[in-house]
């Protein structure tokens, strides 16, 4: 069997050392499209080292190696065709903001393994700590076509929640370059799926698709730019189920909810969901939650 559930939940942590500067977050915003028009001052913040802030979702890459979706494939038990594999989900919790450079320690293990019969899922959780304590969690959830029917745990249900039913408060549209996953995919994540007609064409898609990542950072910033005037250290978690690929050159259309603050308080919730414009808003994020402090 190429997944070995057992073997997989057993194995001991993977830890690694990473390290980023400034280049590593500058080049990270570009490719989820930061800095256009390139002498706004509210992009400057993404782009200019001098007043760099670092979006939260840079967590999902920091240190350049491979992201959780990948890592995930590499762990004991775990030998899986990469066309077969899709990112299921993200999740993100962050303890403090992301410093513009850093060195920590990166301490990955699988969690869970699903059997949801025709395929499985596995969870990457991801613990970074760096000299002054944790720094932030993330967790991946990675989709393997073909590789259920163990008979395992079945796991949580994948449908997704509908968005609310109410009218959004904020609707941002982010148009996207036609080299969008040939910049982002700089960042660490070399899945040919993203760049190579042929590779795509062999895991049943008509043209290379963006990295689900690149999608979650662009929407991220889309919430930031929109409600928090670019304030990152407000977010305190975030996370998403990949509902529906987006090919570069396409139009992201962000609808944003703002959660009932307390009497005199802060929103501390957006719902989000993401949908391609040119495709009739064809859902790409679902179960998107964006937590603030």
């Amino acid at each position: 069997m190429p997944i070995d559930a057992a073997r997989a939940l057993a194995a001991a942590p993977r830890v690694r050392e990473i390290a980023w500067d400034h280049k590593d977050v500058q080049l990270y915003h570009l490719g989820i499209g930061a800095g256009r028009p390139a002498t706004d001052p509210r992009e400057l913040r993404y782009t200019l080292e001098s007043r760099l802030h670092v979006l939260p979702s840079f967590a999902t890459v920091a240190g350049g190696g491979p992201p959780g979706v990948i890592g995930a494939l590499s762990a004991p038990g775990v030998d899986v065709d990469l066309a077969r594999v899709l990112h299921a989900g993200q999740r993100l919790h962050t303890y403090r903001s992301v410093p513009v450079r850093g060195r920590a320690r990166a301490a990955s293990r699988v969690v869970a393994v699903y059997d949801k019969g025709t395929a499985a899922v596995l969870v990457l959780r991801t613990e970074v700590t760096d000299a002054d304590g944790p720094l932030w969690t993330d967790e991946a959830e990675v989709f393997v076509r073909g590789e259920g029917g163990w008979g395992g745990e079945r796991g949580p249900s994948g449908r997704p929640a509908p968005p609310p039913a109410t009218a959004p408060d904020h609707v941002a549209e982010r148009p996207l370059r036609e080299d969008q996953a040939l910049l982002h995919r700089l960042s660490g994540d070399w899945n040919p799926l993203h760049a190579d007609p042929e590779f795509a064409a062999r895991a049943g898609f008509d043209r290379p698709v963006l990295h689900g990542l690149c999608t979650y950072g662009a929407t991220l910033k889309a919430v930031v730019d929109t409600l928090l005037d670019g304030d990152v250290t407000r977010v305190r978690g975030y996370r998403t189920r990949f509902a529906g690929v987006v090919y570069p050159g396409e139009t992201l259309r962000v609808r944003m909810w703002r959660a009932a603050a307390p009497e005199g308080g802060r929103t501390r919730t957006v719902r989000v969901a993401v949908g391609a414009v040119e495709r009739d808003d064809a859902p790409v994020l679902a179960d998107t939650v964006v937590a603030l402090g």
